[in-house]
């Protein structure tokens, strides 16, 4: 397990730029014993999903399908700011160390070598085994389980999905809209800045009004009050005129029921209410990604609860996230039961020497062939 994950983040899928192509070879050497059946899906050079659908040793009958779906592509690194190369792991303290190592090359390594432990058990999974190793998660999915949900391939009875939630039971995630506001000025002199309009002054006033503001939002039992986030700012050409243009970038994070007309809609309002005179702006929506949630009650929720307190002896609890997965396809567009739940916690993810506990690889991968054993 530990020598899978390593050879998972040993390949540099950063996203952006987005190339998932290089990892191929180890996710298909890592699930090749099983024979599957392989699917290959790639809409843009170098974008690469594959669909592994697994042959039952048993052979064909009568049973339900697990998808487990994970994402092979990580965030970015400043590789200055890591103690260590993000791209060589290497355990220390029982840590293991590398950028994926928790979001979430460690899930997926633990989600196949599930696998092994049933075999070496004398066991077979009771059910039938689907997994989508994606591209494209980090930005949206739109290349990735996106592209598996628009040619049909997203067929099953329930949905594993391995992201670092320290084994709990992620049943809810916030949505998102991401966006650039271009706000416009006129240039003028800049030892006479009131004979022009800033649109870095007006940009200013933006940020103010939108960064971290209550949109008036009601609270969620599991996703609290949804954010803004503004990341971003550019503007001006010269210390000495007047800005012409600023672009702001900016994070809304969406409770469930929220459309992209009804997000978009609610960032104006708020800028219409920030009343700057004489503004002028654009909003360009660049993603958007509804809300996903689930009844907590759900059998399936029930069952991957069941087989992660077998394997560790605790009972998890019932989470929401702030951020947004995949599961948001399969849940809501696919219609299938989808539990987020997986090692490694979301405090590692994106960060600098990122790891993930071996320890918690160990329970996750007992807890998924508790859940291959069971899931009939």
């Amino acid at each position: 397990m530990v020598n899978l994950t390593s050879a998972l983040v040993a390949v540099d899928t950063r996203n952006p730029p987005g190339n998932e192509r290089p990892i191929e070879e180890v996710v298909r050497g890592a699930l090749e014993r099983w024979r599957p059946k392989w699917t290959e899906i790639e809409p843009a050079p170098g974008r690469m999903s594959l669909v592994a659908a697994l042959p039952h040793p048993a052979g064909a009958g009568d049973r339900p399908t697990l998808l487990i779906n994970g994402h092979l592509d990580v965030v970015p690194v400043t590789a200055e700011a890591w103690t260590r190369d993000p791209f060589d792991p290497h355990v220390e303290e029982g840590r293991l160390y590398g950028r994926g190592s928790a979001d979430m090359k460690g899930g997926i390594a633990a989600a196949i070598c599930a696998l092994a432990v049933l075999e070496r058990a004398g066991r077979v999974p009771a059910c039938e085994v689907v997994f989508h190793l994606v591209a494209d998660e980090e930005r949206g999915g739109r290349f990735g389980t996106g592209a598996l949900l628009e040619r049909g391939l997203i067929e099953g009875d329930a949905c594993l999905v391995p992201e670092p939630t320290d084994l709990e039971l992620c049943v809810a995630e916030r949505g998102l809209l991401q966006g650039r506001l271009t706000v416009h000025g006129r240039p003028g002199h800049g030892s006479r800045p009131r004979e022009a309009v800033s649109a870095i002054e007006h940009a200013a006033q933006l940020v103010l009004a939108l960064h971290a503001a209550d949109f008036g939002d009601p609270d969620h039992p599991l996703l609290g009050r949804p954010s803004a986030n503004v990341g971003t700012i550019n503007g001006g050409n010269a210390l000495n005129v007047v800005a012409e243009s600023c672009v702001i970038g900016l994070d809304r994070r969406l409770l469930p029921g929220a459309t992209a007309a009804s997000a978009e809609a609610g960032v104006r309002a708020r800028i219409d209410a920030a009343g700057v005179e004489g503004l002028r702006y654009e909003l360009e929506v660049d993603t958007f990604g509804e809300a996903s949630e689930m009844p907590a009650d759900d059998p399936w929720v029930k069952q991957v609860g069941a087989a992660v307190a077998r394997a560790t002896g605790r009972s998890p609890g019932i989470i929401g996230m702030s951020f947004t997965t995949d599961a948001r396809f399969v849940r809501n567009q696919a219609r299938i039961p989808t539990v987020v739940c997986g090692p490694g916690a979301v405090e590692q993810a994106h960060g600098n020497d990122e790891w993930v506990a071996v320890d918690r690889l160990v329970d996750a991968t007992a807890a998924y062939a508790e859940l291959l054993a069971e899931f009939g």
